[in-house]
């Protein structure tokens, strides 16, 4: 399958990495913003063809695009590639507008294409070992316990690079969380409180964070965000659980004493971003849904929109 990459960032590169690791796929085109820097993202990748202009990469030969561009533009690129009659997979968040994302999901319904969301904590091993004992019904959530820590008080991305975008708590990092709280109950949000520290001078967005939610049985999610803390980054989850407590890294898990959890049979790869890529591809040979189609992400579009209104009042 030949593959476009919008975005050729922290997570462009992920993805070509990925993309490197699955038989019968290639990327065949790079599209960024600057020349000299998409222009060197090809070279090393060793990718044929790239080009700053969405607009011309469109007319060349290939079945989908896996858009990692500036957040505050994958409504506007996932709706020209579906017009355009290429599959799409958008990285988390795929809108940060709840009207922007309910537009990508009408396109995809109008022509029928093969539409995902970048959901990736669903395919992260240590996750789908958690959702796995869910539906085997060895497990239920009472609740997940979440820190998401950066230090970014300026403008950087996951590389330590100068981004040409303002990246926000909610909208992205929260959405991962939101979507997964969800997905590992299997029940829908029934409440949401939110609140945040002061908004940046400069940045324009609010540095830190708190959000909890509940489901309809009743478990809760308590999640923290900063871009303050100064210290190890990334997202950590704690499941505290009927049966046990797991805490999930990434793609490793442990349990609540810190023994490790072998998850390497879960799937086919230890990457989530690999996971995530393939079920993408495997959707469009198969003609079906994808896991965390942007209809099923939409849900946590909608709680996310109203976390935003809560924080827009100022109350929890």
């Amino acid at each position: 399958m030949k593959i476009c990459l919008v975005g050729n960032g922290a997570f462009g590169k992920k993805h070509l990495q990925a993309i490197s690791q699955i038989e019968d796929a290639e990327v065949v085109c790079v599209v960024g913003a600057r020349e000299a820097s998409t222009k060197k993202t090809a070279e090393e990748f060793g990718v044929k063809e790239w080009t700053t202009s969405l607009e011309e990469a469109l007319k060349k030969d290939f079945e989908a695009v896996i858009i990692a561009s500036p957040t505050q533009i994958h409504a506007s690129q996932a709706i020209a590639c579906m017009r355009a009659g290429k599959h799409v997979m958008i990285e988390i968040p795929m809108a940060d507008t709840l009207r922007d994302a309910q537009a990508i999901v009408d396109v995809q319904k109008e022509t029928g294409l093969v539409a995902m969301a970048g959901h990736t904590r669903r395919f992260n091993p240590s996750h789908q070992w958690i959702h796995n004992k869910i539906k085997a019904g060895e497990l239920n959530i009472q609740q997940m316990d979440v820190q998401t820590y950066f230090f970014r008080r300026t403008n950087t991305n996951a590389l330590g690079e100068a981004r040409s975008w303002t990246d926000h708590l909610l909208w992205h990092h929260a959405c991962h969380t939101v979507d997964l709280f969800a997905y590992q109950t299997g029940e829908e949000i029934v409440q949401v409180q939110a609140m945040q520290g002061p908004i940046h001078p400069e940045l324009g967005i609010a540095l830190d964070m708190s959000i909890g939610l509940k489901s309809a049985s009743g478990a809760i999610c308590t999640l923290s965000l900063s871009f303050n803390n100064d210290g190890p980054f990334g997202t950590f989850f704690r499941y505290i659980c009927d049966n046990g407590t797991y805490l999930a890294r990434y793609d490793d898990l442990y349990d609540g004493r810190e023994n490790q959890i072998d998850v390497s049979k879960v799937a086919v790869s230890m990457n989530g971003i690999e996971l995530q890529d393939r079920e993408f591809i495997a959707a469009i040979k198969e003609k079906r849904e994808p896991n965390a189609s942007v209809a099923q992400a939409l849900s946590a579009m909608k709680i996310l929109d109203a976390l935003e209104n809560k924080l827009a009042q100022g109350v929890s």
